[in-house]
């Protein structure tokens, strides 16, 4: 017991002397009052230099050590060998991952959100199909009701529809566009805030920088998710006819997939999918893209004009109009009082519900008749994923009701495997 008592009044004195140096110190230290500023400077000064010589000695004397080791035995030249060899070693590994990581990555300040990024799964949950009667496409959210896409997707095309990765569909309430420059901004109801990617004020690319692309190659020929290619950044680009920069890439792009997203490893949208040729890729570049939106307009966009007043086949065509543009509302006013005994909107809208486009190839009169018109068209079905082309013809009786003609009873039957000739005759 005398023994831990001795010890614990020792550490008992011990710790009272440091606890009296340490106010002894910064009372010397704060005291006199209008000295402490200097003081600090001075102190810190002192301190920071002390450690700075004592640094400098230790780093010298290790060098010496490092030199006079060796040769002090056999044993040390040995073990001096030994761990040169495992130095140089460890210095090519971190050549070979700094190396990777730039190819990987591009650039070491891209490294670490690429790490926890999954660019797949955002492209393939965000990339929308657009749909038409004479082209498809890819396309993606830039705002929450807007998606773009490229103009040659939807051009002559009035009503094209988008595809979400959920497999629901809907028609685009406005569209404008800039030909020249190739894009097209699509204006939905839904607000779609979780698919966006936003573009890009500014792109910086480094030297063969890994890039990804997003789209739906071959469109409704290919059933299933969004297709995600990889490649590399070659150089920017610019053609003197343009109003847009390019990024060219060795991607291989397909039919299918321009409009679609080309984003870095971060997950950061910098280009538009637009042109592949042989393994070189040319994407609209995504601050071109942005500052050319509020100049679009609707003047080369194709317009809806029918006149169901005109006669019986224009009736037709009219009717067949607006299931293909999903203006449900005004092809059910076509029909005719009579027919309406029979249905209602929500029953008569239910039989179209999957319908993707309508292609009218023709109509006219049939034989003569004063109220009846013959009519070939296909419609394009979206059903599980995929879409189902199905062919008609038949003939529509017309009634003239308050100045319009309006569907009255419809012959119309489906044609299976039609020949070309069917097409054109």
């Amino acid at each position: 017991m005398d023994i831990f008592g001795r010890l614990a009044t020792n550490i008992r004195l011990k710790f009272k002397n440091f606890v009296f140096g340490i106010k002894k110190y910064f009372k010397k230290l704060l005291l006199p009052i209008y000295l402490f500023p200097i003081k600090l400077i001075t102190y810190s000064a002192y301190y920071l230099l002390k450690f700075l010589i004592k640094l400098l000695i230790a780093f010298i004397g290790l060098i010496i050590d490092c030199i006079v080791f060796p040769f002090k035995s056999l044993k040390n030249f040995l073990k001096s060998i030994v761990l040169t060899i495992v130095v140089i070693y460890l210095c090519l590994t971190l050549v070979v991952i700094a190396d990777y990581l730039k190819r990987q990555y591009g650039s070491f300040r891209k490294t670490f959100c690429a790490l926890g990024y999954p660019i797949n799964q955002k492209l393939q949950k965000s990339v929308v199909r657009i749909i038409g009667g004479y082209s498809e496409g890819s396309g993606f959210f830039v705002e929450d009701d807007k998606v773009l896409t490229n103009f040659h997707v939807i051009a002559d095309e009035p009503s094209p529809k988008i595809v979400f990765p959920d497999g629901s569909f809907t028609t685009p309430v406005k569209i404008l566009g800039n030909k020249d420059a190739d894009l097209a901004l699509l204006f939905v109801k839904e607000k779609r805030s979780d698919l966006v990617f936003k573009l890009p004020d500014e792109i910086k690319l480094y030297e063969d920088e890994p890039l990804v692309s997003g789209g739906y190659a071959l469109g409704t020929n290919l059933s299933g998710e969004t297709t995600v290619v990889k490649g590399n950044f070659v150089n920017f680009r610019k053609q003197k006819t343009s109003p847009v920069g390019y990024i060219q890439t060795n991607l291989s792009l397909v039919r299918g997939m321009s409009g679609g997203p080309l984003v870095d490893q971060c997950g950061q949208v910098v280009g538009i999918n637009t042109q592949s040729l042989a393994g070189l890729s040319l994407f609209i570049t995504g601050v071109d893209a942005k500052n050319l939106i509020p100049s679009f307009t609707d003047q080369n966009i194709t317009k809806i004009n029918v006149d169901p007043s005109k006669s019986p086949e224009d009736a037709v065509y009219a009717f067949y109009t607006y299931l293909k543009a999903r203006r449900m509302r005004d092809g059910f006013n076509l029909l005719s009082a009579e027919y309406l005994k029979k249905t209602n909107y929500q029953e008569w809208t239910n039989r179209f519900t999957d319908i993707l486009d309508v292609n009218v190839f023709k109509t006219e009169r049939y034989q003569n008749s004063g109220d009846v018109a013959f009519v070939k068209f296909s419609t394009k079905n979206w059903v599980d994923g995929e879409a189902e082309m199905h062919f008609y013809e038949g003939t529509w009786q017309t009634v003239n009701e308050d100045g319009v003609y309006k569907m009255f009873r419809a012959d119309i039957k489906e044609v299976e495997n039609p020949d070309w000739n069917w097409f054109y005759e």
